[in-house]
């Protein structure tokens, strides 16, 4: 098995490196044709307009649309979940290109600027359940977007609650900043058929549950004929973790 991470910019090589701990091999797709040769395709956490641009510049956005239409799984960090999502709220002015697919609406930066990027520990009883470990994880929140309205299929996998919402950038959308004061969680991590989505970065942090969790949506893994390395049996140590668990690229 083989797994694309689109490379135009942002996390990538952070995501190949998660993925090389769990035996499995991550490719660079800077090409539409590059698509052909994987299973499945992680959009790393970035600057969603800069990605954008780049993808439209190499002529991608046809062949990432067509990917999703084919049922072939889908994972998007941060500017990712931006690029999946079927609405984007609070951009910059013209907008940008997404893919959709994912029946939602994300507030891009809805947690402020770059300055107010932050760390939690993050419920995720669904992963925990699944991959084993310890019942939250380490959630790293870089100018991170957050996702404020879901459609009835889409499945919701981790919320944060949010206090205060005078860190959100005002939007053109009549009423939306009022909408958004009344949010008491908002949520942060989703899956829809084969997308998953998360407004945070698994992939700086020693956890592989996220991707572990994510290579299972492929066929071949669930069919049982992949070798991937079970993340229960890799570290044993997640409860005894530093909460502080970086830097992880190697």
């Amino acid at each position: 098995m083989v797994v694309g991470v689109l490379a135009l910019q942002g996390s990538f090589n952070e995501h190949i490196a998660a993925l090389k701990r769990l035996g499995v091999k991550g490719v660079q797709i800077r090409k539409p044709e590059q698509l052909q040769d994987v299973s499945s395709l992680i959009i790393p956490g970035g600057e969603s307009t800069t990605m954008a641009k780049l993808a439209e510049y190499h002529n991608l956005f046809p062949a990432l649309r067509e990917f999703v239409k084919m049922g072939k799984p889908v994972w998007g960090t941060c500017a990712g979940l931006i690029f999946l999502a079927n609405k984007a709220t609070g951009q910059k002015t013209g907008g940008q290109e997404l893919i959709g697919g994912l029946d939602c609406t994300v507030h891009r930066n809805f947690f402020g600027s770059q300055i107010q990027s932050f760390e939690t520990e993050l419920p995720i009883p669904e992963i925990a359940a699944k991959e084993g470990g310890p019942p939250s994880c380490r959630a790293v929140f870089i100018r991170a977007p957050a996702i404020i309205e879901v459609g009835p299929d889409v499945e919701v996998l981790a919320d944060v609650p949010v206090s205060s919402v005078e860190t959100v950038n005002s939007s053109p959308i009549p009423n939306e900043e009022e909408s958004i004061k009344s949010v008491r969680k908002v949520i942060v991590a989703v899956k829809q058929g084969n997308m998953l989505a998360t407004a945070f970065h698994p992939e700086l942090t020693a956890d592989t549950r996220w991707h572990s969790y994510f290579l299972k949506m492929v066929p071949e893994i669930e069919d049982g004929t992949s070798d991937i390395i079970s993340t229960s049996s890799m570290d044993q140590s997640f409860t005894n973790r530093s909460m502080i668990d970086l830097p992880i690229f190697q």
